[in-house]
């Protein structure tokens, strides 16, 4: 009887398994109260059948007062897209246009305050003084503990390369070495992509590839580097895939956009770093994202987070691709309808962030309500 009874229940939780693996993340946690043995099997499917995977977080936000946001996510572990509402007891207002920086942290940059978020969710913000510097479009990044803020000064300030950093320990600012004089004419954030890797900062033209790297630790800038993987490259953008370095870059002439590829670099910034070509986007996905020659290539946004690449197009905000790094480093690429923006939305500021979520972290929000769209 006992042996019976423990085949049973190894067949059965084999079943649960592959059933959970096809349910959506948020509805996994009511599961994991229903029993013992249904826990163990969420907990199991997500470990070895359909493990959890980064989200991509994108809040629209109203350009009038009382700028109110929403927030969808896309799962890509179970291909839906999530609205999460916070309860009115934790709804976060901002007085200031939200910004994304380096694909996981968000901001907003007012005379009277700084405020930035680091929470997957984007649910808990941290509250600062404003830099001394007043600025309208910086690169900002976190590296560490500590957020660094460069270049975006308005014209009245004496230094458009001045650079400080926020010491989240000890709550205070500090003023920096300031960029390089190459970047003077292309300091703000429009013009720039940013990446963190480790303790340091990597600052890349988009148009040049011209980078330099920064460590808020050493306060020492290095460079200039080229991260153009080759002269037919005429946009590109960092971030990272599984920690490393990488690089997306359009391919074309002028206004023709031929393909779009993405790099991981290997070894140290310089003459011994190489440049290998990781995957490339299928055609009909690169229509649909620049849609022809009509659309600037500024228009275009790339969000890292673990290992996958979102590009999205803000003219053409119907469609989000995605790029999944697998196991053996070959990519698998998708095309996602995007329901975070629609015909109300035109008029919003949107902005993208990834989210490397994990069951904990929705285990904790417990004021927050998803609903499966």
């Amino acid at each position: 009887m006992d042996v019976r009874d423990s085949e049973e229940t190894t067949f059965h939780g084999d079943i649960l398994e592959a059933i959970f693996s096809h349910v959506p993340l948020v509805h996994l946690l009511a599961a994991c109260h229903a029993s013992k043995s249904w826990k163990r099997a969420v907990s199991s499917s997500l470990s070895h059948v359909n493990p959890i995977k980064p989200w991509l977080i994108i809040l629209t936000q109203c350009p009038r007062a009382p700028h109110l946001i929403t927030t969808h996510a896309y799962d890509p572990r179970s291909h839906v897209w999530l609205e999460i509402k916070p309860k009115p007891s934790m709804a976060i207002k901002h007085a200031s246009a939200v910004r994304s920086s380096h694909s996981t942290l968000l901001y907003t940059l007012s005379s009277a305050e700084f405020a930035f978020s680091l929470d997957p969710l984007h649910l808990k913000w941290h509250h600062a003084p404003p830099p001394t510097v007043w600025r309208t479009d910086p690169i900002v990044a976190c590296v560490g503990n500590h957020i660094v803020i460069a270049g975006g000064a308005c014209d009245f300030e004496d230094d458009p390369l001045a650079v400080e950093t926020y010491d989240i320990v000890k709550n205070a600012w500090v003023t920096c070495q300031s960029m390089p004089e190459l970047l003077k004419g292309s300091t703000a954030s429009t013009w720039l992509s940013v990446a963190v890797v480790g303790d340091t900062m990597y600052l890349t033209e988009k148009y040049s590839g011209m980078t330099y790297t920064f460590n808020p630790i050493a306060n020492l800038w290095n460079g200039p580097f080229d991260l153009r993987p080759d002269q037919s490259v005429m946009f590109c953008v960092t971030g990272t895939l599984r920690k490393r370095l990488a690089v997306a870059g359009i391919v074309g002439e002028g206004e023709n956009v031929k393909v779009v590829k993405i790099w991981v670099v290997k070894g140290e910034l310089g003459s011994g770093m190489v440049m290998e070509e990781l995957s490339e986007m299928p055609k009909e996905m690169v229509e649909k994202i620049m849609g022809g020659s009509e659309f600037g290539l500024g228009s275009v946004v790339v969000t890292w987070v673990g290992d996958f690449v979102y590009v999205w197009n803000s003219i053409k905000g119907e469609e989000v691709v995605a790029c999944e790094v697998v196991n053996g480093g070959t990519c698998e690429w998708e095309s996602v309808k995007n329901f975070a923006v629609n015909e109300r939305t035109r008029m919003k500021r949107v902005v993208l962030s990834g989210a490397d979520v994990c069951f904990e972290n929705l285990r904790r929000e417990v004021g927050i309500r998803m609903k499966v769209t």
